[in-house]
C-alpha cells in the first residue's frame, strides 16, 4: 500500500476493487499489472472462464482458492497486499434472473462473499481488480461502493496516447532518422494499443523482407493498412473490374478531398483483406463530437464509390454493400442523436418501417449530392484511373495535384 500514513491519519477505507472497462487490446491487464507493480503487491491473474464448470460448486471453490493462493503468495513474498486480477468478469458476474445458470449464480455469490471478506485490516490485503468490456451484463450486486469502488474506462487512445504508446514499443526496433511517429500517430485514429504494437512488428518484418537495416517511414504506412485492411491478396481480377474498382475508389477519394481538403493519404488499387481496393485518409485531428454537417459529409465520402460506378457504368456493383453498411450505420447515430428530420426520438420505440423511411430519405438526398459533386471532375477521373491502373498506388499529394489542375482548367 503507498501513503499508509496519510490514509490512516485521513480514515480512508483501502478500495475493495477496481473496475476496468473498454474495448479490447486497450491494456487492462496492463494496468492491473502496473498497479501491482506500484503498490508493491503479488500479482495473481485469472480469467472469468476458468471458473466455469460443467460440475455444480468447481467454480465457487476456485474462486475461494483464488483468493487464499493470493494471501498465500504474499505472505511468502513478504508483500504487505496482493492484487487478484479476473479477466472477463461477466462470464461469471453476468446478472442472475433465477434461470437455468445455477452453477454462475454460485460461483458469482461465492465472489461477492470473498469481496465482502476482504477486510481492511488483515494483512495481507487483497484489492480485486477485474476487466470487462461488457460492463452492462454485470450484476448490480457486484458493481455497488464497498465491492467494485473504482469504475475505470479504459478507452481507445487519443493522438498523444498512441504517440507514447509507439515510443514505447519502438524502443527495441531500428527506425530509421527520418521516421516519424507523430505522422503514425495520425493516421492510426481508433487503433487500440495493441493495433499499434501490431503496427511496428508487422514494419519490423516489412523491414527484414527488404532486408533493410532500419525501419523506413513506408515500412510503417504498410503495416497500418495491414493491421487495418488485413494482409495482401493475391487475386488476379480481369481489367475491367480493376478499372471499377478504381473508378470506387476514386469516387471515395474525389469526395473526401472536396468535403474535408488533405484528408486523403493513399489511393490504392491492391487486393488486401476483403477488399480490392481501397482510400486511406488522413484524419486531421481526433474528434469525439459530430454535427450534423460532419456526419453528412462522412455518409456522401461512403456513397461516392457508388455515385463513381452509376457515373461511368449506369450501375452499381456488390462493391458498394460495405459503404453502405457504413453509411446506415452514421445515419443510426444521428437519428440517436436528433440530428434528422424526425426530431428526439428513442430510437427502441421507433419500427423497422420507420427506420427504413428515414434511412431511405437521408441516403437519397445525398446520393443526388454526391452525384452533383462528382459530375464535374470527369477529367480527375479519366487521369487518375490511368496511374492506379498502370501503377496501383497513388500518394495523396499527387492526387491532389491532379485537383488543383483541375480546378484551375475550370477557372480559366
Amino acid at each position: 500500500m503507498v501513503n499508509q500514513e496519510q490514509i490512516a491519519k485521513f480514515g480512508i477505507r483501502p478500495l475493495k476493487g477496481i473496475l476496468l472497462t473498454g474495448p479490447p487490446g486497450t491494456g487492462k491487464t496492463l494496468l492491473a499489472k502496473a498497479a501491482a507493480h506500484y503498490t508493491d503487491s503479488v500479482f495473481v491473474a485469472a480469467s472469468g472462464s476458468e471458473f466455469v464448470e460443467m460440475y455444480v460448486g468447481v467454480g465457487a471453490s476456485r474462486i475461494r482458492e483464488l483468493f487464499k493462493e493470493a494471501r498465500n503468495k504474499a505472505v511468502k513474498a513478504g508483500k504487505s497486499g496482493a492484487v487478484v486480477f479476473i479477466d472477463e468478469i461477466d462470464v461469471i458476474g453476468g446478472k442472475r434472473d433465477g434461470g437455468q445458470h445455477r452453477e454462475y449464480d454460485q460461483t458469482l455469490n461465492q465472489l461477492l462473499t470473498e469481496m465482502d471478506g476482504i477486510h481492511t485490516s488483515d494483512t495481507p490485503r487483497i484489492l480485486l481488480i477485474a476487466a470487462t468490456n461488457r460492463k452492462e451484463m454485470l450484476d448490480n450486486a457486484l458493481l455497488r461502493p464497498g465491492r467494485f469502488d473504482r469504475h475505470i474506462g479504459v478507452d481507445l487512445p487519443d493522438k498523444k496516447g498512441r504517440q507514447h504508446i509507439l515510443n514505447i514499443h519502438a524502443r527495441n526496433k531500428p527506425l530509421a532518422e527520418d521516421v516519424s511517429l507523430e505522422q503514425v500517430a495520425e493516421e492510426t485514429f481508433g487503433f487500440s494499443g495493441a493495433q499499434l504494437e501490431s503496427v511496428l512488428n508487422e514494419a519490423a518484418i516489412y523491414a527484414m523482407r527488404e532486408n533493410e537495416e532500419a525501419i523506413r517511414q513506408h515500412h510503417l504506412a504498410m503495416a497500418i493498412d495491414k493491421v487495418m485492411m488485413g494482409e495482401k491478396t493475391d487475386r488476379e481480377a480481369t481489367r475491367e473490374e480493376r478499372e471499377r474498382v478504381a473508378l470506387h475508389e476514386l469516387g471515395h477519394a474525389i469526395v473526401a478531398e472536396l468535403v474535408r481538403p488533405g484528408s486523403v493519404s493513399q489511393v490504392a488499387l491492391s487486393p488486401r483483406g476483403q477488399a480490392l481496393g481501397y482510400v486511406r485518409h488522413n484524419p486531421q485531428q481526433d474528434r469525439y463530437l459530430y454535427t450534423r454537417e460532419f456526419l453528412e459529409g462522412q455518409i456522401m465520402i461512403a456513397l461516392g464509390g457508388a455515385a463513381a460506378e452509376e457515373m461511368f457504368y449506369g450501375d452499381r456493383s456488390t462493391g458498394s454493400r460495405g459503404d453502405f453498411e457504413q453509411a446506415m450505420g452514421i445515419v443510426r447515430t444521428m437519428v440517436e442523436s436528433g440530428l434528422t428530420e424526425a426530431g428526439i426520438v428513442d430510437s427502441s420505440m421507433m419500427t423497422p418501417d420507420s427506420w427504413a423511411k428515414v434511412t431511405g430519405t437521408i441516403l437519397d438526398r445525398l446520393m443526388e449530392r454526391t452525384k452533383e459533386l462528382l459530375a464535374g471532375y470527369r477529367t480527375v477521373f479519366l487521369q487518375s484511373l490511368d496511374v492506379l491502373v498502370h501503377e496501383e498506388t497513388m500518394d495523396g499529394n499527387r492526387f491532389r495535384e491532379l485537383l488543383a489542375e483541375h480546378g484551375e482548367s475550370r477557372s480559366a
